[in-house]
């Protein structure tokens, strides 16, 4: 057996067998990349390699913002302006039908917008609003669907963290790629609200009206003015400094962290207990991220140094298929891995053996990363193991069926497939926005 072959039945094989064991997926990695080192790159020297090259990669300027944005959410979340924004939709939208659902996709793109942490999107939108909506009569299907798709907006909409993260590990410009996923994030926000109206309309009994307090025009704008405007401008603050080229993503991560804190401040929800948990929890998911980066890179230098890398690039550049038909056959990998697994460990597997065959036939890595995205926020909802529907049934007040879930989430899933085929046949829709800022 050539050793690229045994190689990757090794690695992948050991990687696979180790997360179905219930490992955590850090902890899989290393273990791997041990065993990886002392057969592929030389004994106790490839160990010696090993932690030189995790050090390095720990070392990443570029891996920065992830914490940085992670802290924004955290932020917004403990102090309570994320809840307050929401409620100020709510009442601007208070004669609409479908009217909470209508608030989870705004609330939750606003939210998203600023915090770029999919489970902390939906966390917060399943423990605020899914109770009101069945306290209010809404079926299932218009209740539980919208905070499911719209947490994976997060991953699409700056800042995201993921963004962050694929960029990084595909050696790709974060900048453009985080820019370049604001159309497919706003184009599905649209189409999720299209979608909610429609069947409200068609369907009043799915989601009842209801009367609240009778406010004044006044009460109901003035809220969005005072909760939801100051805190967008902390996304112009992080978008627009990098749209005007004043900032690198790590510097409008710092620049987006001070606005945070600056809007807190002048809200007077800004304490010490606040920031205590903030940094808390920024810390937690930093520290997890960074280890799995460090682990990914030994994987990823592993399999070049034994050969599977280049080997399987050959035999794909030398394949008679399209360029379009490959990233298909990756897209369609992804979908389904994302049955089984978590984000992070698709992207470990994959990145490796997915970005040198996208960079030898020639395909845009922006519209590729953007594609990806799209995929692994697809993923986080596709039965039977999408992490989302685990998230919804664990922050839900009351008893859900994964069956009743798995129902609700599938038409917002074929609306993100209806995007994802509109960016894989016109690439221009991603690419417009970063070549218009060039």
């Amino acid at each position: 057996m050539p050793e690229w072959i045994f190689a990757i039945s090794l690695m992948f094989g050991s990687v696979l067998v180790l997360l179905m064991l219930g490992v955590p997926v850090v902890f899989s990695f290393l273990a791997v990349n041990i065993v990886g080192a002392l057969i592929f790159l030389g004994g106790d020297m490839g160990l010696t390699q090993m932690v030189r090259s995790m050090r390095s990669t720990a070392g990443q300027y570029s891996l920065v913002p992830i914490p940085l944005f992670v802290l924004m959410g955290e932020i917004m979340l403990q102090t309570g302006m994320a809840q307050k924004s929401i409620d100020a939709i709510d009442r601007l939208i208070s004669k609409v039908p479908g009217r909470l659902s209508i608030v989870a996709v705004l609330g939750g793109t606003v939210f998203s917008s600023l915090s770029g942490s999919t489970l902390a999107n939906a966390a917060v939108l399943g423990r605020t609003l899914f109770p009101q909506m069945k306290d209010r009569g809404y079926s299932s299907s218009i209740s539980i669907g919208p905070i499911l798709a719209v947490g994976g907006i997060a991953m699409l909409i700056p800042p995201s963290g993921l963004g962050v993260l694929l960029g990084s590990l595909a050696r790709i410009s974060i900048n453009d790629l985080l820019i370049a996923a604001i159309v497919p994030g706003v184009l599905m926000a649209v189409l999720f609200l299209g979608y909610i109206v429609l069947r409200c309309l068609i369907d009043p009994e799915i989601a009842p009206r209801y009367d609240g307090p009778v406010l004044t025009l006044s009460e109901r704008i003035l809220p969005i003015f005072t909760h939801v405007v100051p805190l967008l401008g902390v996304f112009v603050v992080v978008v627009g400094s990098m749209f005007m080229g004043i900032a690198t993503p790590t510097e409008s991560a710092a620049l987006g962290v001070l606005a945070t804190l600056v809007a807190a401040a002048a809200y007077r929800v800004l304490s010490i207990k606040a920031m205590i948990l903030s940094v808390s929890e920024t810390l937690k998911f930093s520290a997890m991220i960074l280890l799995i980066i460090c682990t990914s890179g030994t994987f990823s230098q592993i399999l070049a140094f034994s050969g599977a890398t280049q080997e399987m690039s050959s035999i794909v550049t030398s394949a008679d298929v399209s360029s379009t038909m490959l990233v298909i056959l990756m897209l369609a990998i992804l979908i389904f891995l994302g049955c089984f697994m978590d984000q992070v460990s698709m992207m470990m597997l994959t990145l490796p053996i997915f970005m040198p065959i996208v960079i030898t036939v020639g395909v845009d890595p922006i519209w590729f990363g953007v594609l990806m995205l799209i995929a692994l926020e697809i993923s986080l909802t596709t039965p039977p193991f999408g992490l989302l529907l685990f998230l919804m049934q664990s922050v839900a007040d009351r008893p859900l069926a994964m069956k009743t879930i798995y129902w609700a989430v599938t038409p917002f899933l074929l609306l993100e497939f209806a995007v994802l085929g509109l960016i894989l046949f016109l690439p221009g829709t991603v690419s417009w926005l970063p070549d218009l800022i060039r």
